[in-house]
Formats: C-alpha cells, structure tokens, sequence
C-alpha cells in the first residue's frame, strides 16, 4: 500500500497522536526503505515553481489578506498559572457580561510596505467562538472569565508582509491587557496552476503547516508529519526570486512491526536570503503552505 496508508490518517487522527491505532509492517506503511529520490522531488519542487511564478494565482495571492501569523495575540504576562494555560488550550472560557453586537460592515487591512485592502469584519460572538467552546458557558476545570470586548487592532504577519488588522481585544478577567483576535477572514484562495502529487509515491509528503518566520526572515519552521517507524520528517527547500518550494519526506523508514500512528515533528529550515514577498510554497499540494498554530488552538490561516 506504500506511503497511501499512513496518509490517509491526515483525515483521520489529530496531530501528535501517540495511541495505537493498530500494528502494521513498516513496509505496508512506506513501501521499500530508502525509495526517496531527491533528484525526482527536486524536479516536482521546479515545477511547482515554475507554475506559480507570474500566474494569475500568483497575482491574486499578492493582492489579497492571506495571514501566515498566529490569529491570537496573548494577553503580557499569560499565563500567571497553569490553571490558566490549560483552560485557555481546553478552550474553556465564560462570559459574565455582553459582547459587543454588530460591528461595522468593513475594515481595512493597512500593509507596513504600503497598501491597504477593505476587508468583512467578523462579529465579538464569531471571534469569541475561535477562541473558546461557542456558547459562553465553561465546562469543568479551570477557566478564563472574559469581561468585556471592544473593537481594536493587531499586528500579523501575511503573504504581503506585516500589516495592521482590525481585531477584537477580549478582556480577561486578572489580565491587565486584552486576549487579541483576529476580527477578519481570509482572502478566497486562488485556484493553483499546479495539481497536487499522486497519492502513492515515496518521495513526498503534505506539509502539515508553517508555523513561524524568524524576525529576519531567513528561518522558516514547518510542522511536518511522520509516523512512528522512521527517523523523521525531513525538508528540503528550492529558493526562487519569486517563491520558495519546501519538499518533505520522511527520513528512513524502517521495517519491522510498529504502530500506525500519524505524528508531527517541527523542522527549522535556513534560508539563502530572508523570505520577503516570496510565495512559501508546498512540493506536494502545490498550494501556498498555510500557517497552523498548535493542535489545541483553533487558528489555521485558511480552510
């Protein structure tokens, strides 16, 4: 069954799984060991690049609000316990007051290099559920008691650059500054001019999502997936004027008997020079790699 069997789990189980959910042959799980040809993802890696550089979905990527940042900016100091960090990661939160009602129609996302775009702004409600359960009521445990919200502002990093964006400040009860969130959605995603790998080969993986871009912007770090009979994900990366082309794969599958669990592991790649405007591309999808938060936070860029 080659690599499609452990690939199926990115439908099927969250990150980080641990438990068991059966035992297979390493081989049924990757095919032959050592099956990556570097040459061959490279080749896909041109491609994928050479697709996207002056496409149309090029041009709509440049101009849209497409965030590769967190969604969520923490309050200073959080957390003052633990209590506070498991009830914000369980999502556990209550309201003891009223959220705002309908904010306006419009907001303005305003680029650092320059630029702005209108954009739909979200409701406190709609914002207030990607931050806890949905219905205002905390379930056992600890919790976070959110008081109030107002209409603001925040800074995040997107395809365009850093830009300014209306969010909604969410006071939290014991905190002397707000829990920010992100009050505007995602720009619709063009259509790639690349179609997706095959799902039977052994030379590339979906990248799971980015997860940061270092201040100076020469250090990308990936969530990548692997399983439990290998040493790893491993990245490789084409540096274009336009883009950059991440390829993952998993490094040494081993044979033997072992569990087929779906795992993620963060991979730090150095760049060349600093990222830019460039496009962060994935080998296997053939799509704009989306930023994702941790498996407890609910802030993926885009759907």
């Amino acid at each position: 069954m080659r690599t499609a069997h452990l690939r199926r789990l990115l439908v099927g189980l969250t990150l980080f799984a641990t438990a068991a959910v059966g035992v297979t042959s390493c081989g049924d799980k990757y095919g032959d060991a050592g099956t990556h040809d570097p040459a061959r993802a490279a080749e896909r890696a041109r491609q994928v690049s050479d697709a996207w550089e002056g496409s149309a979905a090029a041009r709509v990527w440049r101009e849209g609000y497409f965030p590769l940042g967190d969604p969520v900016q923490l309050p200073e100091g959080a957390f003052h316990s633990d209590a506070d960090k498991q009830a914000y990661q369980s999502q556990n939160l209550e309201i003891r007051g009223s959220l705002p009602g309908a904010p306006p129609k419009k907001g303005e996302v305003r680029w650092r290099g320059g630029g702005s775009l209108a954009v739909p702004v979200v409701s406190a409600r709609a914002a207030y559920e990607q931050i806890g359960r949905g219905s205002g009521a905390a379930g056992p445990g600890p919790r976070l008691t959110v008081t109030g919200a107002r209409l603001g502002e925040m800074a995040i990093r997107t395809s365009q650059g850093s830009a300014t964006v209306p969010a909604w400040h969410f006071t939290i009860k014991g905190y002397d500054t707000p829990l920010k969130r992100v009050a505007v959605v995602a720009s619709k995603l063009p259509k790639p001019p690349v179609k997706p790998v095959p799902d039977l080969t052994d030379d590339l993986w979906e990248l799971a999502g980015l997860d940061t871009v270092s201040r100076d912007g020469r250090t990308v770090v990936l969530r990548a997936h692997h399983g439990s009979c290998d040493d790893g994900p491993g990245v490789d990366v084409l540096e274009r004027g336009d883009n950059v082309v991440f390829s993952a794969w998993i490094r040494n599958p081993n044979d033997g008997p072992c569990t087929s669990d779906l795992r993620m592991k963060k991979v730090t790649v150095k760049l060349d020079r600093p990222v830019g405007d460039r496009m962060l591309l994935d080998a296997f999808t053939g799509r704009p790699v989306p930023y994702e938060g941790a498996p407890w936070s609910r802030s993926s860029s885009w759907s």
